[in-house]
């Protein structure tokens, strides 16, 4: 079992899609990854030597943020958003759809479950 950036790949996926399990990579930098590592995207990742994984490695370390700094990036981001007090912060704080969406029927996922309030009715 290969184990890159903290993270153990599947074994029986190709290596181009195992390397999506990284948090920070997609389809499209996993493919740019392996070209420049020059591993086949083809190979399942049970089937890759030690020195594959080394350099698919070595390209990660030198060019991409993924994993832990990567994500505390982004949760410095957000804090900063919050801290500053602009709207996306205050929407974060919140817990509310950031980028615009409708809040009346939808965003559940955002809002959680319904709380009923009483004496919401149309008259």
């Amino acid at each position: 079992m290969a184990r890159i950036a903290g993270v153990d790949l599947p074994k029986e996926k190709r290596i181009e899609a195992a390397l999506t399990y990284i948090f920070g990579i997609g389809f499209y930098r996993s493919r740019k990854i392996l070209e420049k590592a020059g591993v086949s995207p083809d190979i399942r990742v049970k089937a890759l030597a030690d020195a594959d994984v080394a350099k698919i490695r070595s390209v990660l370390d030198s060019d991409y943020k993924v994993e832990g700094s990567l994500r505390a990036e982004v949760t410095m981001n957000i804090k900063r958003l919050m801290d500053v007090g602009c709207y996306r912060g205050l929407r974060h704080r919140r817990g509310l759809p950031v980028n615009g969406q409708r809040t009346r029927t939808n965003a559940r996922t955002r809002k959680g479950r319904k709380k009923t309030v009483a004496g919401k009715r149309k008259k």
